[in-house]
């Protein structure tokens, strides 16, 4: 079996193939290096990949980041650490790693029975891998007073419901994509047990400026700023009040 290499800090000069010969046959493998779980190594190449220019950079290959989320294989030993859940909230958002400044990428842990608020994306990508239970996704075009380039516009009071376009079921290990060219979408854990997802964003718009939640009967939507963590890298912030934390269980 192929020995996994450590990977350079790459730049432009490392192409995306080179950077594919490199990560990929370690996840065939059923070794890892330096005891780091596959989880640990999975948060390392995703950092590696998109280097030091996030997603925005035309030599990122967003089909390659997806496979390697594919590619993993869910094992909740070695994320249950960053799973931090409060069943008094709708979901939490803990963070793993903030890449080289470019993204975030976070563990959240979905309460039986409940979800998020219909939300925009804040011009950012969001890669999700399902690591435990399902989730269920429903997808809404964007409000016509709104649009992806000038989301920082209120949206002022409307009267028309939104309709849904798409809703999809993922289980365990499945990957999703979603941006604001995509429309808007709220996420729903319809189990009665937890389940826990992993999110890849970036850049980080999302907990720098906020997002928009909207009113699915009227189609208005508000600015949720100051989207912050429950616990970072496995340490619960704790004494620390998450107002949009509170506004997003609410809703």
């Amino acid at each position: 079996m192929a020995a996994f290499q450590v990977i350079p800090r790459i730049g432009l000069s490392l192409s995306q193939d080179h950077f594919k010969l490199l990560i990929m046959p370690h996840f065939e493998d059923t070794t890892s290096l330096k005891g780091l779980s596959k989880f640990d190594d999975l948060v390392t190449a995703l950092k590696d990949a998109l280097g030091s220019s996030g997603l925005t950079c035309d030599d990122i290959d967003l089909d390659f980041l997806m496979d390697l989320m594919k590619t993993y294989t869910s094992n909740e030993k070695e994320w249950n650490a960053f799973a931090l859940a409060n069943p008094s909230m709708a979901y939490t958002r803990n963070l793993v790693d903030e890449g080289n400044g470019k993204s975030n990428l976070l563990v959240l842990v979905w309460t039986p029975g409940k979800g998020s608020p219909i939300h925009s994306h804040s011009n950012a990508h969001c890669l999700m891998k399902i690591l435990k239970g399902s989730l269920t996704e429903t997808r809404y075009d964007f409000p016509q007073e709104s649009n992806r380039e000038n989301i920082s516009i209120p949206l002022g009071d409307r009267n028309a419901s939104m309709d849904v376009a798409l809703e999809s079921v993922y289980t365990e290990n499945d990957v999703a994509y979603m941006s604001d060219d995509q429309g808007v979408h709220k996420m729903w854990n319809n189990s009665d047990e937890f389940a826990v997802s992993l999110h890849l964003y970036t850049p980080p718009n999302i907990v720098r400026n906020g997002c928009y939640v909207f009113d699915a009967d009227t189609g208005k939507g508000t600015l949720v700023k100051n989207c912050e963590y429950y616990s970072v890298r496995g340490h619960r912030l704790d004494g620390l009040v998450r107002e949009t934390e509170v506004v997003l269980s609410l809703l």
